[in-house]
C-alpha cells in the first residue's frame, strides 16, 4: 500500500475497489510496463483484465449494467493505474468522458443503446475536439457537418490528437453546424459516431491514417480522424438537439481534468517511490545517499508536493460528485498536479543520477510521460485563464 496519497472518508466498497486495483497494478502492470512501453505495444492483455474487473463500467449507472460509482472512486482508481503505467489510465479516460456525456446529456434511446455495452467494454469510447491548427481555440473548429434534405448530415474536415482513435468503437466528435447563432460556440454540435476498430478507411468517408509517434504515452494509440463526405444520422447528435456541443464537451472535460490530475498524482507517487527506494540502496561517502541532507530534503519536498496534488484532486472530484460547479477546482487541480508531477519526476531523476538516464530504470519512462500531463485536457496556461476569469468575477470591485 502506498503510504502517501491516502484518502479519508471512503466507504468500505470504495476502499475495496481501490485496493483491488492497486494489487492488480503491482502484480500485472508494473512488471510488464517497461517492455510494452519501450516497444510501443498496445497492452491488450492488461486491457482485457481491466474489462474483467468491471473498470469500464465503474461510473456507469447500475441500471445500465455499471457499478454506479462516483467520480472520486474513478479518480482514485486512475491514480493507482497511472502509478503503474500512465498509458493504461488513458485507455479508460476517454471512455469515461464519453460515457459521462451520454449519461448526462444523451437521449433515452442513446443511453439505452450505448451505456450497457460501454459498461462491459464491448463499446469503447473516444472523444475528439482538437484540430491541426486550433489547439485550445475550440470555438474556431472548422470541421463542418452540413444538414441534408433527409435529416442526415455530411461531415468534412480533419480532427487531431484522438486518444484511442484506432482502438475505440465510439467517438464523440465536436463539429461545426450552421445554427445561425451569433456566438461561434453556439454553432457546435457533438455527434456520437460508432465505427470499427483499426486504421485506414474504417467506414466510407471516415479515415484514421495511422498512429502518431510520440515522446511518451506509448502503447496507447493517438491518431488523426479525417472526414471526407462521411454521412451520419441526425439521431446520432448527442442529446438530439444541434448547437449544444460546446456545453456538452466542456462538461465532459471537467471530468477529464480531474482524470489528468489523478494521473499526475499517480505518476508523482511512483516517481517518489522509486526515489526513496533508490536513495536507501545507493551509497556514497560511506552511507546511503538518503542520509545526506541534500537528498533527504529533496525527498521531503517531493512527498509534500505529492500530498498537495492528491488533496486538490480529491477536492475537485468530490465537488463534481456533489453537483456543484467545479470548473475552477478542476482547473486548479489539473494545473497544480501536472506541474508538481513534473517537478517530482525531475527530482527523482536527479536522485537516480546517471542511472536515471538509462532505459533499464523506470524513472526514464516517467520522465517522458510527465510532460504530456502539462498539455493534456488544456495546457497550464488555459487552466490559469479559466481560474483567473472566475476569480475576477467573484472578487470584482
Amino acid at each position: 500500500m502506498t503510504r502517501l496519497a491516502q484518502t479519508l472518508g471512503l466507504t468500505e466498497f470504495q476502499t475495496e475497489i481501490i485496493a483491488t486495483v492497486r494489487q492488480f497494478v503491482d502484480k500485472e502492470v508494473i512488471p510488464s510496463a517497461q517492455e510494452l512501453e519501450h516497444s510501443d505495444t498496445y497492452p491488450q492483455a492488461i486491457i482485457d483484465q481491466m474489462r474483467d474487473m468491471g473498470l469500464f463500467g465503474l461510473m456507469i449507472p447500475e441500471e445500465y449494467g455499471g457499478l454506479g460509482e462516483s467520480l472520486l472512486t474513478y479518480a482514485l482508481c486512475v491514480e493507482e493505474l497511472a502509478r503503474g503505467w500512465m498509458s493504461i489510465s488513458g485507455v479508460i479516460n476517454t471512455h469515461f468522458i464519453v460515457a459521462y456525456m451520454v449519461r448526462q446529456h444523451g437521449t433515452a434511446e442513446q443511453k439505452r443503446h450505448l451505456l450497457p455495452r460501454m459498461a462491459t467494454g464491448e463499446v469503447r469510447g473516444a472523444f475528439s475536439m482538437s484540430e491541426p491548427e486550433l489547439g485550445s481555440d475550440v470555438a474556431a473548429i472548422r470541421t463542418r457537418a452540413a444538414r441534408n434534405d433527409d435529416g442526415s448530415y455530411t461531415i468534412d474536415g480533419q480532427k487531431m490528437w484522438l486518444t484511442n482513435g484506432a482502438s475505440s468503437t465510439l467517438v464523440a466528435v465536436l463539429v461545426r453546424t450552421d445554427e445561425g447563432a451569433d456566438a461561434p460556440h453556439r454553432n457546435l454540435t457533438t455527434f456520437l459516431i460508432e465505427k470499427p476498430t483499426g486504421f485506414g478507411e474504417v467506414a466510407p468517408g471516415l479515415l484514421i491514417p495511422g498512429k502518431i509517434d510520440k515522446l511518451g504515452y506509448k502503447g496507447i494509440d493517438t491518431t488523426e480522424l479525417i472526414f471526407e463526405g462521411y454521412v451520419v444520422n441526425g439521431e446520432d447528435i448527442l442529446g438530439g438537439v444541434p448547437g449544444q456541443g460546446f456545453y456538452h464537451m466542456m462538461d465532459g472535460i471537467e471530468v477529464g481534468r480531474v482524470n489528468v490530475a489523478a494521473r499526475a498524482c499517480g505518476v508523482a507517487v511512483r516517481a517518489f517511490e522509486l526515489a526513496v527506494r533508490y536513495a536507501q540502496q545507493r551509497r556514497t561517502f560511506g552511507k546511503p545517499i538518503a542520509e545526506h541532507q541534500a537528498i533527504a530534503f529533496q525527498l521531503a519536498e517531493m512527498a509534500t508536493k505529492v500530498e498537495a496534488a492528491h488533496l486538490m484532486m480529491v477536492n475537485a472530484a468530490r465537488l463534481k460528485d456533489s453537483g456543484e460547479r467545479n470548473d475552477v477546482a478542476a482547473g486548479m487541480a489539473k494545473y497544480l498536479a501536472s506541474e508538481l508531477c513534473s517537478e517530482v519526476t525531475q527530482q527523482s531523476f536527479r536522485i537516480h543520477g546517471g542511472y536515471g538516464y538509462s532505459k533499464e530504470y523506470e524513472i526514464e519512462r516517467l520522465m517522458r510521460d510527465a510532460p504530456f500531463l502539462l498539455i493534456g485536457e488544456g495546457t497550464s496556461e488555459i487552466q490559469k485563464s479559466i481560474i483567473s476569469r472566475r476569480l475576477l468575477a467573484e472578487y470584482r470591485i
